[in-house]
């Protein structure tokens, strides 16, 4: 059993940490940061761990912050988790930092996108980029975990197949992408007030948004060559789910089946990355709640695109179920302990 400790526990993502790792087998959560509601009792802020947690939030603190704990969750605001990285890093401790502090291998591109100077900027290499698909074998041997966001999450696993078999052009991708709220976070905004939010849909950050060099890094990556994209995010009026339209020109005529096996292959042995069948597409209702992505494709030949679509829960497979899936492999458990339940419906 292993001893957990998560830093910013009062979030949405803070909160899926604990409804999953109360049912992990092999992982206690021991203690909970919150700088606001130090003293608190969990269960002020989270009436549906009643009976299920005894713990008191507490004020972060070095010193004590780390006592008795094997790996370390950092569920903080963007900006946060280099604050604190270089008071925590030590040879006994795993960490997994849940912001976009550790994601990007170059720290320029952090007041680029994130518009902060990175104060951390010479460690950037000793972090991981937690996506398992990717880097699995990465990950097993990792101190430090770089847990992936949201978007890039359902965007990557959207794509990869295509980018290593070298069947699209790479400069002509499109990512178009809509979340629920819960991907702003629990923090109020006047944009995600009921009234604004519902029976409403926007884009937003438009050629801005900061997980555009997350992406294009990542494929960049698999490709062996800088890439550019567009991507466009959009608000939509639910509480969570992340979906992605992919529009990707082919560099050959290929049909809808052919890909579909490559896409079966590529996740064959993985155990949250769903392909469906010819004519299929993902809903966000059949992954909320789950650690899957469901992924769905169809060539239009007309246009000589491939338009692929996924689908992932953004708290879970987009954040605290992905964080887990890393727990365990860094750990050596089976990956899918805690994490194998269906979705919530209706």
């Amino acid at each position: 059993m292993i001893k957990i400790a998560i830093a910013g526990a009062t979030g949405y993502t803070g909160s899926e940490l604990l409804r999953i790792l109360y049912h992990h087998p092999e992982a206690s959560v021991i203690r909970i940061t919150s700088e606001g509601r130090a003293g608190s009792h969990i269960t002020e802020i989270f009436p549906e761990f009643r009976d299920l947690y005894d713990l008191t939030l507490e004020p972060f603190r070095g010193d004590t912050f780390l006592k008795d704990v094997d790996l370390v969750f950092l569920a903080l605001p963007h900006g946060e988790s280099m604050k604190i990285v270089p008071r925590i890093v030590n040879d006994s401790i795993r960490i997994i930092d849940l912001s976009a502090d550790f994601r990007l291998h170059q720290g320029d591109l952090y007041l680029q996108w994130y518009h902060r100077e990175h104060t951390n900027p010479d460690c950037l290499d000793d972090w991981i980029y937690g996506l398992p698909e990717l880097h699995r074998e990465k990950i097993r041997e990792a101190r430090y975990i770089a847990n992936p966001g949201c978007y890039p999450t359902g965007a990557l696993l959207g794509i990869s197949p295509l980018i290593q078999k070298g069947m699209v052009n790479l400069q002509e991708m499109i990512f178009d992408a809509k979340s629920g709220v819960t991907g702003s976070g629990k923090s109020p905004k006047a944009h995600l007030h009921f009234p604004e939010a519902n029976e409403a849909l926007m884009a937003y950050r438009i050629g801005e948004h900061q997980h555009t060099p997350e992406i294009e890094q990542e494929i960049a990556q698999q490709a062996g060559e800088k890439v550019t994209i567009n991507f466009t995010p959009h608000l939509i009026p639910m509480n969570r789910g992340v979906y992605n339209t992919i529009y990707a020109p082919l560099v050959q005529q290929v049909s809808t089946k052919d890909l579909l096996g490559i896409y079966q292959t590529f996740y064959g042995a993985e155990p949250f990355v769903r392909v469906l069948p010819a004519g299929s597409v993902p809903n966000t209702k059949q992954v909320r709640g789950t650690n899957y992505c469901d992924i769905g494709l169809k060539v239009d030949p007309r246009t000589g695109r491939v338009i692929v679509t996924s689908a992932i829960d953004n708290l879970i497979k987009g954040a605290a179920g992905q964080a887990v899936q890393n727990m365990n492999l860094m750990m050596g458990f089976n990956e899918t302990v805690g994490l194998q339940f269906p979705a919530l419906t209706p």
